[in-house]
């Protein structure tokens, strides 16, 4: 197995480009210019020069290079940071005070954007996120990846998303028996009484245990927060009873609101779902969430998650419908697709649709309904079904076993009778993987944010399928599979077959670090 620290990399990545040197940093001998190792709670004068990993701001102490990382700092802005932590070749910071602001900055229009961890840069300008966001991966596929300069004009430039606030159709949030509160508003817990300072919201970043209540998120639909908003109201209401879920000690009924938005399929009108997730099968506690939230019209689904175990997870060891149906449909490229409370989605249903025409413009099918698609990490089947039309057969594998019920359930649905899809954990292939299937002419790799693993990438070098289309929603992990791929490694005893043929970054998520890639390799 490889086991890459993917932040390092990335931190290493950019010291280079920034001018700081690992070696020289920690090497100068006594009567040269003395290496500066930042001390814990040493405050320094700073500028951001770019953003890396987790959208963390990368700076360099002026003397000597030395690279910092600070949450929240925007490329161009000038400030003061204490050293909080020192790792290995780099440290981080907390922004103390701005001396003077980014030139692209902008005022964020949500409230929570200087708190909550989902809108990082909400106050950077839309243009100068996707800038960030193009030269991130620009960077790492020269570092990381291994690749030329020349090679780095097969990146196309970043496609934007055109809607950038309420493109999410999911949104879960926790509850909490206490509000979290940001310093300079602690005053106002002490007006709250016990009840109303029970929390909703979504965790303070870097938490597990702290929630900011919100009551209206700019990033999920406007029937979403209506039904948010509803909740808000009366949950609190000491009448009814309901007590929030305690992490620490391990009490308490409530713990997660999920909403999901889809569409009706006839009417294009807008489905939610609501799922309270709670501790214990308790219904008659939940009736009057119930009775509030199912006059909403867009309401079609109230389902309940039972979540016995102490961890932190909305997904139910038992699912229960409160109301109406227990899923929603939403259309892709044509197809209808059914979800269920916890189906894997593409949670930017319109910019999915850019990315999918994407990826079926990548994998280049004659349309002749000759070629087998491998769909590897299928989710619930939405790319191989928007490819099965004109291929003979799609083969997919997924290793969540709710997924493959649904991409079985969503061909079902669209009358594809050509599409196979297979439970199994595609980390622990073994020398059988591939021969319950033909050899494909084309490989499709979505995985999720750690990557493929060795197991896999050995498996596709010795397959030599013609074409892979790698799908990536972390661009790190990308750079890494695809010098492995490309140029190979002899620590893995592995040689690189494919060449990079196009890398198109994709901003599925405005506002957040998350970046989206499809990559086009084919047989050398």
């Amino acid at each position: 197995m490889v086991m890459v620290s993917i932040s390092n990399v990335a931190v290493q990545n950019h010291m280079r480009r920034l001018g700081g040197s690992v070696w020289t940093l920690s090497c100068c001998s006594v009567g040269e210019q003395q290496s500066y190792f930042p001390k814990r709670g040493q405050t320094l004068e700073l500028v951001c020069e770019s953003l890396a990993f987790k959208g963390k701001g990368v700076c360099k102490v002026t003397e000597t290079g030395f690279v910092v990382l600070c949450d929240r700092a925007l490329p161009g802005e000038r400030f003061i940071g204490r050293v909080t932590r020192k790792k290995g070749n780099y440290a981080e910071v907390t922004k103390v005070k701005t001396l003077s602001p980014p030139p692209d900055i902008v005022d964020a229009p949500c409230v929570y954007a200087p708190y909550c961890g989902g809108c990082k840069t909400q106050n950077l300008s839309y243009q100068a996120q996707l800038i960030a966001k193009e030269d991130q991966v620009r960077d790492l596929l020269l570092h990381v990846g291994r690749f030329s300069l020349q090679l780095l004009a097969l990146i196309n430039p970043i496609l934007p998303c055109h809607t950038q606030f309420h493109y999410r159709n999911k949104m879960e949030f926790s509850f909490a028996p206490q509000r979290w509160f940001p310093l300079e508003s602690l005053q106002d817990s002490h007006n709250l009484y016990h009840n109303q300072n029970y929390a909703l919201g979504l965790h303070a970043p870097g938490f597990f245990d702290k929630i900011l209540n919100v009551d209206n998120c700019l990033l999920q639909s406007h029937p979403a927060n209506k039904v948010l908003a509803a909740i808000q109201e009366c949950w609190r209401d000491p009448q009814f009873g309901l007590s929030p879920y305690n992490v620490r000690s391990h009490k308490g009924f409530l713990k997660h609101l999920m909403l999901r938005t889809g569409r009706d399929v006839t009417t294009g009108l807008p489905e939610v779902m609501v799922n309270f997730v709670t501790s214990s099968y308790k219904p008659e506690l939940l009736k009057f969430l119930v009775d509030r939230v199912s006059p909403f019209p867009e309401v079609v689904s109230v389902l309940n998650n039972v979540n016995t175990s102490v961890g932190n997870t909305s997904v139910g060891e038992e699912e229960y419908t409160l109301y109406g149906k227990s899923s929603i449909t939403e259309t892709l490229r044509g197809l209808t697709f059914q979800i269920s409370a916890n189906s894997f989605f593409q949670t930017n249903t319109c910019q999915a649709e850019v990315l999918y025409k994407l990826i079926e413009d990548c994998a280049g099918v004659r349309g002749d309904g000759s070629e087998v698609v491998l769909d590897l990490f299928c989710g619930t089947g939405t790319i191989g079904l928007t490819l099965a039309k004109s291929v003979r057969h799609v083969y997919g594998y997924e290793v969540v076993p709710q997924a493959i019920r649904d991409a079985r359930l969503n061909a079902k649905i669209n009358g594809i009778q050509n599409a196979t899809f297979v439970q199994g954990d595609l980390n622990k292939i073994d020398e059988n993987f591939g021969k319950n299937f033909p050899k494909p002419d084309i490989v499709i790799s979505d995985p999720n944010r750690p990557g493929m693993h060795m197991k896999l990438i050995k498996f596709l070098l010795n397959l030599k399928a013609p074409r892979i289309v790698y799908v990536s929603c972390n661009p790190a992990t990308c750079a890494r599979d695809l010098d492995f791929l490309c140029h190979g490694s002899p620590e893995q005893n592995i040689k690189g077959c494919y060449k990079l043929i196009s890398l198109q970054p994709v901003d599925m998520f405005p506002h957040t670090p998350h970046i989206e890639c499809v990559c086009l390799l084919e047989l050398q």
